[in-house]
């Protein structure tokens, strides 16, 4: 069924695939969890993630801020900052501002990546920039040319099981799976097809 296949990719348990550093970091927060007096609710939770990525990225050698070229920069919303890598592929870095813990931002990678594979993320490692610990990630690099049509866009989601709940935003209810913020910068159109380039999944709880 596709969402036992969802949940074990989710979980890094695909049979199909390698485990992606994506899915290694996951599996680190997971058992971090699970290991945690701490309750996912309580306000603090966050950081004591932030804390355990930190020991788990120089335990694993994942420090990469030397990756990036910051004269290269691109644009920047509220949630991540993208640079340029090359011809075909851009970094971006995101420090999981739109996510209550760090663990639902890499379900939202790992959803991205099975859901979109055209525009998979890559997880490179991770960097701080003043003081605020980023995850580094590259992405093919999509260059729109024509407007995305958003009528378009509900169709295709429409045909994928994703119902329009409001403006931008679907829910998958047979895979209890929300996707928001679908607006015309987040999917671009290239040649007649569309390039979902800045998704926000979640899992409903």
């Amino acid at each position: 069924m596709l969402k036992d296949e969802l949940q074990n990719i989710i979980l890094g348990k695909s049979q199909t695939s390698p485990e992606s550093l994506v899915q290694t970091v996951a599996s680190f927060l997971r058992r971090s969890q699970r290991a945690s007096p701490m309750a996912k609710e309580d306000k603090q939770y966050k950081q004591k993630e932030t804390e355990n990525l930190i020991d788990f990225c120089t335990q694993n050698k994942l420090w990469v801020d030397y990756k990036v070229n910051f004269d290269l920069f691109v644009s920047e919303g509220a949630e991540q900052k993208v640079y340029i890598k090359n011809d075909t592929t851009v970094y971006k870095l995101n420090d999981a501002i739109y996510y209550t813990h760090w663990l639902d931002y890499f379900t939202n990678l790992a959803l991205n990546n099975y859901f979109f594979p055209d525009t998979s993320y890559t997880l490179v490692g991770f960097c701080f920039l003043e003081q605020t610990l980023y995850a580094l990630v590259e992405q093919p690099f999509v260059k729109a040319n024509q407007p995305t049509n958003l009528e378009e866009v509900k169709e295709f989601m429409k045909s994928n099981g994703f119902e329009n709940t409001r403006n931008n935003d679907y829910y998958n209810a047979s895979l209890g799976i929300i996707l928001e913020d679908l607006h015309d910068e987040n999917v671009l159109t290239q040649d007649g097809i569309l390039y979902f380039i800045d998704t926000v999944f979640y899992l409903k709880q």
